[in-house]
Order: C-alpha cells, then sequence, then structure tokens
C-alpha cells in the first residue's frame, strides 16, 4: 500500500492487494487522528438551535512525513439542529453509530458495516427519522473494472429509520432508496438502488455488549463496506446500467475485565453477487472481503486509553484468487 494512501492509516477493505507478488511488513506513525469538536447553542426548549462543528487530520494530503508531518484538518461533521430538524453534513441515517466496535485504531470490521458522512436534511420525530441525503453514486464503467464518481442524481438518496431502545441495549432498523446515475457524454443511464439494514448494540449480563450489523440490497454501494463494492455496473452490450446486489454484516462483543479494562473480538463479511457480463468483462472484480480482530484496551489514568490490537483481513476476487493483510496496531488516547 503506497506511502501517502489513507489506507496506511486504517483498514480499508477494498485496498487489501491481490496477487501483488512477494508481501511487505511496514511501520507507521501518526498522529492525524487527532480530532477537535465545537458546539454552541442558543434558545431553549423547542426553540433551542444547536450548531456542531468537527474536524480531524486523518487523510490529509496536504502533509508529508520528511520534516515537519504537517497536516491540514479536515471537515467531518457541521450541522445546525432546530426544532426536529438536522441540516449539514453528518452521519448517514442509514448508520447506527453505537454499533460501531470498540478499536485500538480508528475503524475495525468495516465490510459489513454502514459507515458514512454526508450532507443531508433529516428530520426526527420520536423513534423515527427521515431524511434526504447526497446521492453520489460510484459506477462500474463498461470495461469492467475500474470506478466513476457519477454525482448527476436527480433525486437524493432516501432514507427511513426507526430506533428502539431500552434496558436491553439499542436496535435500529433502517432502508434506504437512490437512484444510480451515469451522464457522461452520450450516455445518460439510471437505474434504482435500496438495502435494509438491522443494527444495534445489546447488553449482556452486567458490562458486557454485542455489537451488531447485518445488511443487504442492490445497489448500496458506498453506504457499505467503506465502498468495497461499487453500486452499479454498466452493461456495454445494453448500454444499461444494472444494480450490484451484496450482503454482509459484523458482530463483535466486548467484555469489560477488572476495573479500567477490555477485551473486544469481531468479525465481518461483505459478499458481492456480481452481474455475469461483469465477471466476464473483468474476472478481478472483488467478490467478498472479511476481516476479524482482537483488542484489548486499558484506561490507565481517567480519559487516558492505551490501546493494542490485531486485524486480519481477505480480499477475495471472482477468479478465485485472494490476497491478505495483517495489521497490528498499537494507540494512546486521551480526551477531553
Amino acid at each position: 500500500i503506497a506511502s501517502g494512501s489513507i489506507a496506511r492509516d486504517f483498514y480499508i477493505p477494498s485496498v487489501t492487494p491481490v496477487g501483488a507478488g512477494a508481501g511487505t511488513t511496514v511501520t507507521d506513525l501518526t498522529a492525524q487522528a487527532s480530532r477537535l469538536s465545537f458546539s454552541a447553542e442558543r434558545g431553549e426548549g423547542a426553540d433551542k438551535a444547536l450548531g456542531f462543528v468537527e474536524m480531524d487530520f486523518l487523510g490529509s494530503m496536504q502533509g508529508n512525513e520528511r520534516v515537519s508531518n504537517s497536516y491540514a484538518l479536515r471537515l467531518r461533521r457541521a450541522f445546525l439542529d432546530y426544532k426536529g430538524f438536522r441540516i449539514g453534513q453528518e452521519w448517514s441515517t442509514f448508520q447506527n453509530t453505537s454499533a460501531i466496535p470498540e478499536s485500538a485504531s480508528f475503524l475495525v470490521l468495516s465490510e459489513g458495516m454502514s459507515f458514512v458522512r454526508q450532507p443531508m436534511i433529516r428530520y426526527t420525530n420520536g423513534n423515527l427519522q427521515v431524511a434526504l441525503e447526497s446521492g453520489n453514486a460510484t459506477i462500474t464503467p463498461g470495461a469492467g473494472a475500474g470506478r466513476i464518481e457519477a454525482d448527476g442524481n436527480l433525486i437524493p438518496d432516501v432514507i427511513a429509520r426507526y430506533n428502539l431502545s431500552g434496558d436491553y441495549g439499542n436496535v435500529s432498523l433502517a432502508a434506504i432508496g437512490r437512484q444510480l446515475r451515469l451522464e457522461t457524454g452520450a450516455t445518460d443511464e439510471s437505474t434504482f438502488g435500496f438495502g435494509v439494514s438491522a443494527s444495534g448494540r445489546i447488553k449482556v449480563g452486567e458490562k458486557d455488549d454485542i455489537r451488531f450489523n447485518a445488511i443487504a440490497g442492490e445497489g448500496m454501494g458506498r453506504y457499505v463496506g467503506l465502498n468495497a463494492l461499487n453500486g452499479a455496473a454498466l452493461n456495454p452490450a445494453t448500454g444499461e446500467l444494472e444494480a450490484i446486489p451484496s450482503y454482509g454484516g459484523l458482530i463483535a462483543w466486548r467484555h469489560p475485565f477488572g476495573e479500567t479494562s477490555r477485551f473486544n473480538v469481531g468479525y465481518s463479511a461483505l459478499f458481492a453477487d456480481n452481474p455475469d457480463f461483469l465477471t466476464t468483462l473483468n474476472p478481478a472484480t472483488t467478490q467478498s472481503v472479511q476481516s476479524a480482530y482482537a483488542a484489548v484496551l486499558w484506561d490507565i489514568a481517567p480519559k487516558v486509553t492505551l490501546g493494542v490490537e490485531g486485524l486480519w483481513g481477505i480480499k477475495t476476487l471472482e477468479n478465485d484468487t485472494s490476497g491478505a493483510i495483517q495489521r497490528f496496531t498499537f494507540s494512546t488516547k486521551y480526551g477531553f
């Protein structure tokens, strides 16, 4: 994985090398995951307005490791809350953030996870949330390889989610409908995509919990697996777009022990049911991505956490070739 790639900072399933020859091992040290946030509010009760902005340095391409390691801030989240509406950039309504497994790195088990931050207009009424969100689609071109980011959608992505919570923890049920449109030169094709998701965090015993996400649909693309699969592919024989079906999920167990430590372990996978024409044009199309991890975290002082983690990932192509990656992370975090 190239030195400047964001995949050196955390695990991205689609970037796992396949057929790249002899393996290699590298060590990176970074503070780019450091994060800052600011909030302000005015008014009271139903008239209260709240603004929030959050930034970090992860993925910045404006720095290097030669002398100063100076990296620029990037926008993570920025929104306004007022009378049930949230307008701005935020975690997608299709995602339940409480289902994200605890880890020593920035992110694990992303294959079967919905993980998206983007601009939206969301309305919340009790347990129900509905939203219009950014409709950018990722398309496999007619050559059967590569990726086109198509942002010519007329219709934004439409998402609904229902949240349940109680002494047992929380569960969210979500559904998405989206237009997948490719408009390049003489080509103006579109198709429909959809997906459903069940996710949450369930308490087990006094301190343990199980975190999970089950997800399936057609044309979900970037909404699952950090865009390990595209949303649709262009069939050169018919000139039409076909949504790519996929399904997957994750499960993780968090087990506190002692007074300040906890052990985490989990598994995640995403599988594609690629159209026949796509596997014929490009046998190196991704068929599946899977990973498992284990992590121990220890609070050595108030709000100061040390972590150690091992992750094993595998990517398999339609021609049955595969590649694997092992990541070992040691981290220190101070929350303030």
